[in-house]
């Protein structure tokens, strides 16, 4: 399984043609407690860059962003009853929603561990 980031910090764990997508520990840090998650859809039809999910924070809300292209396999049902998952476990079981690949190649766009770590480093 490989990990890619992108430079708004979501990250999207690929399994073959399927990809798990949450935000990174760097942004759950910066938004503070999180108190609510909308995850989309199953079924969705996004392209990368699309805003596909919403969290809320007791400082803001963000959107999350797809990093690729695809239609959305499900939504993290957990984050419904536990939006702080985000908080405790943001790169695993605070995961917001999986998709399936439509456009691979997209990935190449993306950071892996050690270029998103520099990115941040420089924030």
């Amino acid at each position: 399984m490989s990990r890619y980031f992108t430079e708004d910090h979501e990250w999207i764990d690929v399994d073959g043609d399927t990809g798990t997508v949450g935000i990174s520990d760097y942004a759950q840090s910066q938004l503070g407690d999180i108190v609510f998650v909308e995850v989309p859809d199953a079924g969705r039809s996004l392209s990368k860059g699309d805003e596909a999910a919403v969290v809320e924070s007791v400082k803001a809300a963000s959107d999350v962003y797809s990093p690729v292209s695809g239609t959305v396999l499900e939504g993290n049902p957990a984050l419904t009853d536990e939006p702080a998952l985000v908080n405790s476990d943001p790169e695993g079981e605070g995961w917001f929603f999986k998709i399936t690949l439509s456009d691979a190649s997209e990935l190449d766009a993306l950071m892996d561990e050690t270029a998103y770590a520099a990115f941040v480093a420089k924030l």
